[in-house]
């Protein structure tokens, strides 16, 4: 599918993400009341996405952020650099000793197991990123000169903060002033945005980006909090009762929505924290396009599922692949991702590829 894409060697990176990237602290098989130790990882909704484009799919990209200049901010660039992701976009904010100008996010989440789900508890007011400004990034030099083919970013960063919203909007303007591809992940999360205007505000900051977004990427929830698009007959939850549904409400996005090329989302039913149905689809050209369902998917680590799935699609829509074949590649990653801790990807192309070639998971040796 032609989605515009400008040629690799015209552009320094093929991808680039825009948005918070915290510091995550796991418990690992424990809770976190309980802990007497963490472990550490990076991550952060939109971050995640550019990660796994290059640790999975060995594409050249880099992110687009900000950070406290002390000892966490570096320690969250150390990680981000042992992911093999481009560092030089990073703006570093002056801050004091205890956070008071600025400080770096902390996200401490468990896994959930079984009977008892997954469990996040985010510490990030007044981070660096929320309070960046679009004058902080010279985002005509990034896409202009540098060059960018595909710029990933969501409404996770922005809900963060007025200035978040005021950043991201100067970000896909000059994207799409300079032909590149953009895509959007509305991730609606309600406790972020009650601060900063609640529902309403969502809806207006989200239908303001929407018009530069090529690939739209959200669920039932999402499209609803965030752009005003219902399910037509939707009682009990779409993704398990009423894929048609569903549909429709794609078909309207697309015509209040032209510039959509894409339309996506995971489909999850969540039987336990730890056994999950999970497939996904995706609207392309007026046809719609589902992977192949993986029932029973055994998870150890969900977070970051959906956030893997994008980064197959767009690696699929990346190297040409049709919307079948893309698809496929995003519902494969975003499973395997679910398969290790953390919430980034640990798999490998290879890895993706052999289990859309129906490979099980004997013991490799």
């Amino acid at each position: 599918m032609d989605l515009g894409l400008k040629p690799p060697g015209k552009c320094r990176f093929d991808a680039v993400s825009l948005g918070e990237i915290m510091l995550r602290l796991d418990p690992g098989e424990g809770r976190i009341r309980t802990a007497r130790s963490f472990r550490v990882w990076e991550g952060g909704g939109e971050y995640n996405v550019i990660r796994g484009l290059h640790k999975c799919f060995r594409m050249n990209t880099a992110v687009i952020t900000a950070f406290a200049d002390n000892e966490v901010g570096l320690l969250l660039e150390d990680l981000i650099s042992q992911g093999g992701v481009d560092t030089s976009l990073i703006h570093w904010m002056r801050t004091d000793g205890i956070g008071r100008i600025c400080r770096n996010g902390l996200n401490f989440t468990e896994r959930g197991f079984g009977i008892r789900g997954a469990l996040g508890c985010s510490d990030r007011s007044g981070t660096a990123i929320a309070k960046a400004l679009p004058e902080d990034f010279d985002f005509d030099y990034i896409f202009g000169e540098l060059g960018v083919r595909w710029l990933h970013t969501g409404g996770i960063y922005a809900a963060l903060s007025r200035q978040s919203q005021e950043t991201i909007l100067a970000a896909v303007k000059t994207a799409k002033k300079y032909g590149t591809v953009i895509s959007y992940d509305l991730n609606y999360r309600p406790s972020m945005w009650e601060a900063v205007g609640g529902q309403e505000k969502a809806r207006e900051v989200n239908r303001e980006l929407a018009r530069y977004v090529d690939v739209m990427i959200g669920n039932e929830e999402d499209f609803t909090a965030c752009l005003g698009l219902e399910v037509p007959g939707n009682d009990s939850g779409l993704r398990k009762l009423n894929l048609d549904g569903y549909k429709e409400m794609i078909r309207e996005a697309v015509r209040v929505y032209p510039n959509f090329q894409i339309v996506a989302t995971t489909l999850r039913q969540v039987k336990t924290a730890t056994v999950n149905d999970w497939s996904a689809i995706c609207w392309a050209d007026g046809n719609f396009y589902q992977s192949r369902p993986y029932k029973d998917l055994e998870i150890l680590d969900r977070v970051g599922g959906g956030d893997s799935f994008a980064s197959g699609l767009i690696y699929g829509l990346m190297t040409g692949q049709d919307p079948q074949k893309s698809v496929e590649y995003g519902a494969a990653h975003g499973a395997l991702a679910m398969t290790t801790p953390g919430d980034t990807s640990m798999a490998s192309l290879k890895e993706v590829e052999a289990i859309l070639s129906g490979a099980g998971a004997r013991v490799k040796r």
